[in-house]
């Protein structure tokens, strides 16, 4: 007996641990003051900001994680959804629990919390695979992934949208060996000497933050990328 309550106080401590913590969460959540709401919102806010900002930027880095729109969407959403709960719901759901008397109005101000936190999730969700044009920052600039092992190299990337089909070349090409296309990690085209054309049918590009997306590199004779351009097209 004595091994076997040694064995759960550990596990009966932690509960003890969680369930003071959601205690604490919850004070936080429904505290009310002024002074309160304004922090909470404006914490919201800035966590918001840079949950959207440097997803984005991550995006632009890496277009082929998908997953990140989603967190892009969350940070978005939240920049408004934060201060709308904390400045509106919260409060309301306060005073209708406290002077509600229609079985409705009780039942809406104890599913306050949950009723709010669905509606935004869902709205995530939504937007994360939707990916509205206002909700994306564009960073459609130049992307060195070589850094200081290869300054010289480097290319004029000119394309031109075709429909379902998008021609480009490459000019003042310098520094590289070859040039490789890529989209979502697939190679598609490898060009070794120039002219450094090239065409691309739209239907095999995967979608980026605001449309499809490929990646034009330049690579050393070892196959070690030099220099990254990723490149965006409307769908």
């Amino acid at each position: 007996m004595s091994i076997i309550h040694r064995a759960s106080a550990p596990v009966a401590g932690l509960r003890r641990v969680v369930r003071q913590l959601w205690r604490d969460l919850l004070s936080v959540y429904y505290a009310n003051t002024p002074a309160w709401r304004w922090l909470k919102s404006g914490t919201l806010v800035v966590f918001g900001f840079f949950c959207w900002t440097g997803s984005s930027v991550l995006l632009s880095y890496r277009p082929d994680w998908g997953f990140l729109t989603y967190t892009m969407a969350y940070g978005f959403l939240l920049i408004v959804w934060g201060p709308l709960t904390h400045l509106g719901v919260v409060p309301a759901a306060i005073r209708l629990r406290r002077t509600a008397e229609h079985p409705v109005a009780r039942f809406l101000a104890r599913q306050a919390s949950k009723l709010n936190l669905s509606v935004f999730l869902t709205l995530v969700l939504l937007a994360g695979t939707v990916t509205p044009g206002v909700m994306m920052f564009e960073y459609a600039s130049p992307l060195a992934d070589g850094g200081d092992a290869a300054p010289d190299a480097g290319a004029d990337v000119i394309c031109e949208d075709e429909g379902d089909l998008v021609a480009c070349h490459l000019e003042a090409v310098r520094g590289a060996d070859r040039v490789v296309v890529t989209t979502g990690g697939e190679e598609l085209v490898t060009l070794s000497e120039p002219p450094y054309e090239f065409e691309l049918r739209k239907a095999e590009l995967t979608d980026g933050a605001t449309g499809k997306q490929f990646v034009v590199e330049l690579r050393d004779a070892e196959g070690e990328t030099l220099r990254r351009y990723v490149q965006t097209v409307p769908a």
